[in-house]
């Protein structure tokens, strides 16, 4: 007797559901080993997912030595370093140490005095004797300060001056700051007591049927007073670009003129400070109607009545637009007046010896106070050492320079909630970054970053320096990892 075979009939989800376990039974042959639920992520999970430092600095691929160290701002704890000890060129890092070795040595407070003395009387507006342009070593002076001093003198009754016009800086004049450097660029200028303008002079060129027309003046946001002091001519050369010689006292300047284009603009540095502030002055007194001799250089302190005097900025306020713009004439003439030296070198030196002392960085040893000198060196833990101590409230954090932050696509993070203050130092193959850090959750931090491939930077020829191949690429990706390590710190070392 046979049987009806029996038939069951299944649902569609029934169905569905036989399959998938038949799947399942395969794919796994046994039960799963981890819940099918959604499982709720881990606390840390976020700074889990923060790329690796070692990743970090490869993907940079800058070669040479990459150092940092992160820590407290307020316990000096270290939280994070690479190479902590690696002794680096800090570039213009070195003038947030320069600004606390002048905050401590002159006080926020300290202005800087220009004056206009008489060594005679004044009698029917003409000067008896002779009109001094007295330096009080005032690194901010401008031709507009100029122009402002000789309308003062014009109210004080001046119209002519019967003896000289003098000019004296108090201190001797250093001709550059560092040799290394091309000669003809704008921000390796002379350092003295009297500045004016930066001690830059505006060379501008503009090619005519007959050749290269040139001139060189001493622009202000105002007026543009030509100079006497500083000749260029055009010379039928493809290279040197340019060739400077200080023969007769003055500043000449010698330029290719396979470089010229049809026309164009540059600052070049001055060499003969006090010579051509005088010179500026001659001119802007003119406009007022005051007739100066051609100045000369005082031999000695000078005494006399002061007529007008022009009084700079606090010190606070001085530093920090230095650290703003990195003007390496300001950090020179700031490190000069806070230690008294006569030179660059021992200044430095006496600077390296007050870091040490005062914030026990014995290690670090500076060349000058602006950080174009490539050979002062400073290790990221020595650096970070002066900022916790400077203290996470200090003056000098008050002042730095507000540093954007950046995504993942190197793009700026409007209204971000990680705050950064720092100073930037750049140079040929070498940047660094220092400051201060606030993560979202207000815990503050410390930092220093140094790169630097000093090999392929020595390579390179003085000629070279003011542009190198690859300098722009290997800056930008320098930028990046500094980005790359502060969103890294923001995330794993909040509070």
């Amino acid at each position: 007797m046979s049987r009806d075979p029996i038939v069951t009939k299944f649902g569609r989800r029934a169905v569905l559901g036989f399959l998938m376990f038949g799947v399942a039974d395969v794919a796994l042959a046994g039960a799963p080993a981890v819940s099918l639920r959604p499982v709720r992520k881990p606390a840390d999970a976020v700074k889990r997912s923060v790329k690796g430092v070692t990743s970090l600095v490869a993907d940079a691929n800058l070669g040479g030595k990459v150092s940092f160290v992160v820590a407290d701002a307020r316990s000096g704890a270290v939280l994070e370093s690479y190479n902590p000890l690696a002794a680096q060129p800090p570039a213009s890092v070195t003038k947030a140490l320069t600004t606390l070795f002048a905050l401590d040595r002159l006080g926020a407070g300290k202005r800087f005095k220009t004056q206009l003395l008489a060594t005679g009387p004044i009698q029917n507006g003409v000067l008896a004797g002779d009109l001094v342009l007295k330096g009080g070593g005032d690194p901010t002076l401008s031709t507009d300060d100029l122009f402002e001093m000789a309308g003062r003198l014009k109210a004080a009754g001046v119209t002519s001056v019967k003896g000289k016009l003098r000019v004296y800086g108090g201190m001797s004049v250093i001709d550059q700051i560092d040799r290394d450097q091309p000669e003809h660029v704008g921000y390796n200028p002379a350092v003295a007591g009297l500045n004016l303008n930066f001690n830059r002079v505006y060379l501008e060129w503009k090619r005519s049927s007959g050749g290269y027309s040139v001139t060189m003046d001493a622009r202000s946001n105002k007026i543009r007073p030509g100079v006497g002091f500083a000749k260029t001519t055009v010379a039928a050369r493809s290279l040197p670009i340019f060739k400077y010689s200080g023969a007769g006292g003055r500043d000449n300047w010698s330029v290719a003129n396979k470089a010229l284009g049809k026309g164009g603009g540059r600052w070049l540095p001055v060499r003969r400070p006090e010579i051509y502030a005088g010179d500026v002055l001659q001119t802007v007194a003119r406009s007022h109607g005051i007739k100066l001799p051609f100045p000369v250089k005082a031999s000695g302190a000078p005494r006399g009545t002061v007529l007008v005097e022009h009084v700079s900025q606090d010190l606070r306020v001085v530093a920090r637009d230095m650290l703003r713009f990195s003007t390496n004439l300001t950090a020179e003439v700031l490190g000069l007046q806070a230690s008294g030296a006569g030179s660059l070198k021992a200044s430095a030196r006496a600077m390296s010896q007050w870091l040490g002392d005062t914030y026990g960085m014995r290690k670090a040893k500076f060349v000058d106070h602006s950080g174009l000198g490539d050979a002062s060196q400073i290790s990221a833990q020595e650096m970070v050492k002066a900022l916790v101590g400077a203290g996470a409230n200090s003056q000098l954090r008050s002042i730095l320079k507000s540093i954007p932050v950046r995504d993942g696509d190197n793009k700026v993070v409007q209204n971000s909630a990680t705050k950064v203050v720092a100073k930037t130092g750049t140079l040929n193959f070498v940047s660094a970054l220092a400051g201060y850090i606030r993560t979202p959750d207000g815990r503050d931090l410390a930092f220093a970053i140094f790169m630097a491939d000093v090999p392929r930077r020595r390579a390179l020829k003085k000629s070279e320096r003011e542009s190198p191949r690859g300098s722009r690429s290997w800056n930008g990706r320098a930028k990046r990892l500094q980005s790359e390590l502060i969103n890294r710190w923001a995330v794993l070392h909040g509070a």
